[in-house]
């Protein structure tokens, strides 16, 4: 990466940009360290720390490294190599630009900042200690890059070092903030010492699989096995990264990885849009693991509205919210594991049986659940299947190039599960569940084809709202009467309701209608209607779904197991539980311990 020269910004540069960077503990350290090292081009970050970062913080890198000259400015304040005049913070492709890193880090701190570019015959030195006030730079022996000492963290702010927790703590952080940058820069190679033992060493990820192993080695081995994998595009806007199935999920929301453009962000509408993604497939108090990366054009974000650069603001939000909220979420409704024994087009395109004499046979159970099954879709076979099997004609299994992924059923168990042979072994079906993600899915496709039915109260809803809520009412009133809503405003500070989804006419509609209102101003969009809605298909999915103890006949299984197959989200149930998993004959041969 070619920077060009350190220099002080003009004061019309520099008050544009949002406050200096606060360093609140050692691992903020770290973090503005590491940035200025992958800004310079570095593909190898040593990082050493010593308890917990208060002794000592070093950072070697062999980016491109700072000039002799510009060692002095590198500690003073709106002092950078990264922007250079005013137009230049709508288009930031950098980690760092507002050059206060390092002279908010030299008055807290003991600093040697060592350094030294291709074209210079040694490297040069320069130290500063706890001021803007800086000794002279020395020469010294030093390769291409940058080193930066950091000892006695807050020496001279002493009510700050109080506030600090313990060594492991403090260390967990800088750790922490450490995997945050080696998920975001594959390309780099990190090693973390602390106390002089090597704590990460993620050597420089080179290739699809490699990254995987990366991730793995973060966020552990479970969640890759787990995960789904997201690519979208949308005109100049690209999604890609991991998602986590609705069947493997957390307590809380602790592994969770959003990066924009190569920067980590902790920003409020994407983690709705990613939430609403997994809406009516995620168990009750869970969250989602995600490490995902969206790449937009540098003008179409703010990335300097908040001191350490974790929030931003985008120029189209709406835009980037359903990008996003719709990308993660068909994801997650494509997602079916076992297609991926499959051959291409194996559901679309179905191959006739045919009757072959054979000189073997096979049990007359399994003839039955053929023919069965062939009677059930007879339309689609040619010739259809003879009703009635012969000791000396079967009928042929499937040829290769089609497989169902949930196979043919066998049976039920406490008509209950229903049992199934695929190729890959046992499959074993909750039918309720299962049935309930197939009416539920059906019926949203009915309502979204119909649109929403509009009921008249019989009295209309008068509400008292205040200015920010009446000037949100009026931005977007054609999206609120999009819902549904028939509303009208009868005062400065009331609006009346006179019409309302059909379906909710049984919900409390002036809290609904607040709730909507509070969306808009948090998020400047709203899923609370469609929540609702959901909410009441998903009753009446499960009151028309197969129930338990309800026997079902061989067709009926196999009619539900290919529904399964063609139905969006079918890996879960409407709360969120399992609807079938997967016993390879590997796991039944382990539990049975066969070949031990």
């Amino acid at each position: 990466m070619n920077l060009s020269r350190i220099q002080v910004l003009p004061p019309r540069l520099s008050n544009q940009i949002a406050a200096g960077e606060v360093i609140e503990r050692p691992a903020s350290v770290v973090k503005e360290l590491l940035e200025n090292s992958l800004d310079a081009g570095a593909d190898h970050i040593e990082i050493d720390i010593e308890k917990g970062g208060l002794e000592l913080i070093r950072i070697r890198d062999n980016g491109c490294g700072i000039h002799r000259d510009d060692l002095p400015l590198a500690l003073s304040r709106h002092a950078t190599s990264k922007i250079t005049q005013l137009e230049d913070l709508d288009r930031i492709a950098t980690l760092g630009f507002r050059g206060e890193a390092l002279a908010s880090i030299s008055s807290v701190a003991r600093l040697i900042l060592k350094s030294a570019v291709n074209n210079q015959q040694s490297g040069w030195s320069i130290r500063a200690e706890g001021s803007e006030t800086t000794i002279e730079s020395m020469p010294t022996a030093h390769p291409c890059g940058t080193t930066i000492e950091i000892r006695d963290l807050f020496f001279n702010v002493p009510a700050r070092r109080k506030f600090l927790r313990t060594e492991k703590a403090e260390f967990e952080h800088i750790a922490e903030t450490v995997k945050r940058m080696a998920l975001s820069h594959f390309h780099v190679g990190f090693i973390l010492r602390h106390n002089q033992r090597v704590v990460c060493h993620f050597r420089a990820a080179q290739n699809d699989n490699e990254r995987k192993n990366r991730v793995a080695e973060i966020c552990g081995k479970a969640f890759i096995e787990q995960s789904l994998v997201v690519d979208a595009e949308n005109g100049e806007m690209r999604l890609t990264g991991w998602v986590s199935a609705p069947t493997f999920s957390r307590s809380q929301m602790d592994l969770q990885y959003f990066f924009l453009n190569g920067r980590m962000i902790r920003d409020k509408l994407i983690t709705h849009a990613v939430r609403q993604s997994y809406r009516d497939v995620l168990f009750h108090d869970r969250y989602p693991i995600y490490v995902l990366y969206l790449e937009i054009p540098s003008q179409a974000v703010d990335v300097n509205v908040h001191p350490t650069k974790q929030e931003v603001r985008f120029r189209e939000s709406k835009v980037v919210h359903d990008f996003i909220a719709y990308s993660v979420g068909q994801t997650i409704a494509k997602a079916f594991p076992a297609q991926q024994t499959m051959h291409a087009n194996t559901i679309s395109t179905l191959m006739p049986y045919r009757e072959k004499e054979m000189s073997t046979q096979i049990p007359l159970q399994v003839q039955e659940q053929m023919m069965s099954y062939g009677l059930l879709h007879r339309s689609d076979y040619s010739p259809p299947i003879q009703s009635t099997l012969s000791e000396s004609h079967v009928i042929e299994e499937l040829p290769e190039a089609v497989h169902y992924p949930l196979g043919f059923a066998i049976g039920q168990l406490h008509d209950t599960y229903l049992l199934a042979q695929n190729d890959q072994g046992l499959v074993l079906v909750d039918m309720h569940a299962a049935h309930e993600r197939i009416t539920y899915e059906r019926l949203k496709q009915m309502m979204e084809q119909d649109q929403l039915q509009l009921q008249t109260l019989l009295l209309p809803i008068h509400l008292n709202l205040n200015e920010t809520e009446m000037r949100v009412v009026e931005t977007f009133l054609e999206m609120i009467k999009e819902l549904g809503f028939d509303l009208d405003f009868s005062g400065p500070e009331t609006i009346v309701i006179r019409q309302v989804p059909s379906l909710l006419a049984e919900v409390n509609i002036a809290e609904l209608v607040r709730d909507v209102i509070a969306d808009l101003i948090e998020y400047e969009q709203t899923t609370r209607v469609q929540n609702h809605v959901n909410d009441i298909l998903a009753t009446m999915a499960c009151y028309g779904s197969v129930r338990a103890n309800r026997k079902l006949t061989l067709p009926e299984m196999n009619a539900l197991l290919r529904d399964m197959e063609s139905t969006d989200r079918i890996n879960q149930c409407n709360h969120g539980r399992p609807t079938w998993i997967q016993l390879s004959m590997i796991d039944l041969d382990k539990l049975f311990k066969r070949g031990q």
